[in-house]
């Protein structure tokens, strides 16, 4: 309930910046999207809130944990245009390490330092009576390529590619490999605390896109986060 509660908060002060990103696209697309791919699509926000606000043709949606993406389809089980993959995406097809954190916007692939102040400030900001007594807890998934999954859907172009994957957004882009160039936005956040050990930086996600012609479009921080999100556009897509 106390979480549920901060996220409720959260939301309130987020929801500049999401109408912002909205405009965005509004501008770009008016009010109608053929492909939007969200990868780590949680409980279903970003469906909610796209669907709200455009005609959408195709909603393909990625979350890799089985609690998150159970509550995904509860809440999404009379959305007709969405198809959902209980998987997490990166750079090969494997069985991967997945940590479950108890406040399930938390949950990631990559590795958590548990020793950083921005984990212990954050345990303690959402759990100061050290109620929960299990933080994080470990499994093994499954992790395929997204260019693989587009090209068994037989996809060959995307309007939109979310990416909120808690320090993964670098390794799901380069598991699009080739199909890159099929995408002509991509939306993504980034996180500069030092709580996630992700093995690369900004710069690198920045250089790699712009090597397949995409470039910077749009960026604002997120309330309370050392956390931006950045909208990507491809220029070889006219």
């Amino acid at each position: 309930m106390y979480i549920n509660f901060l996220h409720l908060i959260i939301s309130f002060f987020d929801y500049p910046n999401k109408k912002k990103i909205i405009n965005f696209f509004k501008d770009k697309f008016k009010n109608k999207i053929s492909v939007f791919i969200d990868v780590g699509a949680h409980h279903g926000e970003s469906i909610k809130l796209f669907n709200k606000e455009f005609n959408i043709s195709s909603i393909i949606s990625f979350e890799p944990s089985l609690k998150n993406y159970n509550k995904l389809l509860k809440n999404n089980k009379n959305t007709k245009n969405l198809t959902t993959f209980n998987l997490a995406l990166g750079e090969e097809k494997n069985l991967v390490s997945f940590t479950d954190h108890f406040e399930t916007q938390s949950s990631t692939v990559s590795e958590i330092n548990k020793q950083s102040n921005y984990f212990k400030k954050k345990n303690f900001f959402l759990d100061p009576l050290n109620i929960k007594c299990k933080k994080i807890q470990s499994s093994k998934i499954k992790m395929d390529r997204l260019d693989n999954i587009l090209r068994e859907l037989g996809i060959k172009s995307v309007d939109i590619l979310k990416i909120d994957t808690e320090g993964y957004d670098y390794k799901v882009i380069k598991g699009l490999g080739d199909s890159i160039k099929f995408i002509k936005y991509i939306y993504f956040e980034h996180h500069f605390h030092d709580m996630l050990i992700k093995n690369y930086n900004l710069g690198d996600v920045n250089k790699y896109l712009n090597n397949y012609n995409f470039i910077k479009v749009f960026k604002s921080k997120m309330k309370f986060r050392k956390t931006f999100e950045y909208i990507y556009f491809n220029k070889g897509i006219k």
